[in-house]
């Protein structure tokens, strides 16, 4: 697989490299010219970026027909994911080698994700809601505080545009596993306004997500179920603003997802869950020099358990954020961005946690500046959390831009993650009040190149975490003294006469350093090679594409004595626009069958074929 890769990158690179200069911009996912937020708080394009991006707008999304948003997200540089059985189960997100716990989600600026267990349900974001995805590898704690050890993902969702008028959007699709989604629209705006309002459901009868075995082997589920293991789910969201002729500016988000998702399990095997997201932001600018930003949010996250149709019990969460964020211009091409932020989470269930409650308050300040072929971003922060006192974090990273589009960048960030409630708070035993924050240094070395036809970049890191999380044997949580991650990852993106083509390739090494029985030992549920290549081209009205991801081995225990093995998947998909607005799509998932597991006697789905129709006018 590696030498097959290989060989299908260097053969594209060579012949892009002998085109003739044509057109100003290459093509690929990565989406040179698009402008960010999330590496800085600040807009930027991914060209200017000294983090490691990604973007994936919608059009991309439309592309790669994803039922999920880990359909987009997976084989992405420093991106490996774990799967409990199939479309809405719970799936972890591990990026660059750091645990599930590591990567902060944010939808619209809003902080998402369950403050018991610290983990983001990226399988409860609805895909066809979104507008974008920005995906920043690398630590951010110095703009973003706790979490952003890994990395930071922001979901954007659906919006209008001012004058863009009315633009009503729709979807429908059925596929395998009786899987049945649909998806209506409507957005617009004036001068001044622009709103979007959305709604959607989704069913599917799923599929056995236990693979039989696992009550003798007294693993994974712990029983043996042999039933379908269906998901239904529906979403609504809105987002609304207007901005006056000063360049004040109001906006507002929100998004609701309700999910019913069934699963192996002798106590529980149903769960009904809620996952809403709402955000507000109001910004003006005092002077021309200076912007100045006020933001409030709220993340409601519940899980209710069922035995079948006995209910068993519930765990709520609650994130509630605000903040205040100032951007000056000290001189030409320098900004300087200071501000406050503040966040309080709360839980609510009938567990009976031993503390229910806790705040933290930081502040922060960023500096970016241009000097000729140089570019500095310096970054600092200081939180209060109200159980683990203070923490400092920063960050550093310089660039150097070459002739030709070569660019040099070099980074060092340091980064914290406080224990969770179920880690801290946890009854019966479970929890361990003991636990220390765990906190990471990172140094990382990047070169990138931009020409006409092609783009290429690569990555080295070293992260070494302290005080590292992880359960014993027990399922007790533990604090290991240290775990160290070293990593490369590659990317190239070529327009190829006529085909896009786009590939990702990581390597990585996250080895456990707590000088026990397990010191050198890899990292659980983390391979150490992954591999993604997007191939597609339009032939007028018609679309053809396909997608391989692959990935090595990994471990389901800490002491690397059972091996997950690796995978290579094939994805296959079709379009065609029978009008300038209505699409008709298809896409074969795994069209060579495979049998594979991301999590250790989960099963991941098999051959799928899926259908949609699709009306989207020129402009979202």
């Amino acid at each position: 697989m590696k030498r097959t890769l290989l060989a299908a990158a260097l053969l594209a690179a060579s012949m892009a490299a002998q085109a003739d200069a044509g057109r100003p911009d290459p093509v690929g996912t990565e989406n040179l010219d698009a402008v960010i937020v999330t590496a800085t708080r600040t807009a930027i394009t991914v060209d200017e970026s000294l983090a490691s991006v990604s973007v994936i707008n919608r059009e991309d999304i439309d592309r790669l027909q994803p039922l999920t948003v880990t359909d987009l997200l997976t084989g992405l540089p420093g991106v490996s994911l774990g799967n409990l059985g199939g479309l809405g189960q719970q799936t972890s997100l591990f990026m660059r080698g750091t645990n599930a716990t590591h990567v902060l989600l944010l939808v619209d600026g809003v902080r998402v994700g369950s403050v018991t267990a610290g983990l983001a349900a990226f399988e409860q974001i609805p895909v066809e809601q979104i507008d974008h995805v920005e995906v920043v590898r690398g630590p951010r704690s110095s703009l973003y505080g706790a979490d952003a050890i890994g990395g930071v993902i922001q979901i954007f969702t659906r919006h209008g545009q001012p004058g863009g008028g009315l633009q009503p959007s729709f979807s429908l699709t059925t596929g395998s596993n009786n899987l049945l989604r649909g998806q209506a629209g409507l957005s617009g705006g004036d001068e001044h306004a622009w709103y979007n309002i959305g709604v959607g459901a989704q069913y599917t009868r799923g599929i056995n997500s236990c693979r039989i075995g696992a009550a003798e082997a007294f693993t994974a589920c712990y029983i043996d179920e042999p039933d379908r293991d269906g998901n239904r789910n529906k979403n609504l969201t809105a987002s609304g603003g207007y901005r006056w002729d000063n360049g004040a500016e109001l906006s507002g988000t929100w998004l609701r997802n309700l999910g019913e998702v069934e699963f192996d399990g002798s106590y529980q095997n149903r769960s009904r869950t809620l996952q809403q997201v709402a955000g507000g932001r109001f910004s003006i600018n005092p002077t021309d020099a200076w912007k100045t930003t006020l933001s409030v949010g709220q993340n409601l996250d519940r899980y209710d358990s069922y035995e079948n149709q006995d209910f068993r019990g519930y765990i709520g969460s609650r994130h509630d954020q605000a903040g205040w964020q100032n951007d000056i211009t000290v001189a030409p091409n320098q900004l300087l961005t200071v501000g406050l932020d503040w966040q309080g989470e709360r839980v609510d269930s009938d567990t009976g946690y031993l503390d229910t409650r806790r705040n933290n308050t930081a502040g922060y300040a960023q500096y970016q500046g241009n000097f000729g072929r140089q570019e500095i971003q310096l970054s600092a922060r200081r939180d209060h959390n109200g159980q683990f006192g203070n923490h400092n974090t920063g960050g550093a990273a310089w660039g150097y831009r070459f002739d030709h589009g070569l660019r040099l960048s070099a980074s060092y960030g340091t980064a914290f993650h406080a224990p969770t409630f179920n880690d801290v708070y946890y009854p019966y035993g479970s929890g361990n009040p003991d636990l220390k924050p765990e906190e990471s240094r990172s140094v990382e070395l990047g070169l990138n190149q931009r020409l006409t036809h092609w783009n290429w970049g690569i990555n080295a890191y070293q992260t070494h975490i302290d005080q590292m999380i992880a359960l014993d044997s027990n399922y007790f949580p533990l604090n290991i003294s240290k775990a160290r991650i070293r990593g490369v990852e590659g990317q190239l993106g070529v327009d190829l006469a006529g085909w896009q083509v786009q590939g990702y390739l990581t390597w990585l090494q996250p080895r456990n350093e707590d000088g026990g029985p397990n010191d050198g030992k890899l990292l659980m549920r983390r391979p150490q090679r992954t591999a993604r290549l997007d191939v597609d081209r339009s032939f007028g009205a018609f679309g053809l594409g396909a997608t391989l991801n692959a990935r090595s081995h990994s471990y389901a225990d800490a002491g690397n004595r059972q091996a997950v093995p690796g995978y290579t998947t094939t994805d296959l998909r079709a379009s065609y626009h029978f009008t300038p607005n209505w699409q008709l799509e298809a896409r074969l998932a795994n069209a060579f069958d495979r049998d594979y597991e991301t999590v250790w006697y989960y099963n991941q789905p098999g051959r799928s074929f899926f259908l949609t129709v699709r009306y989207s006018p020129a402009m979202r």
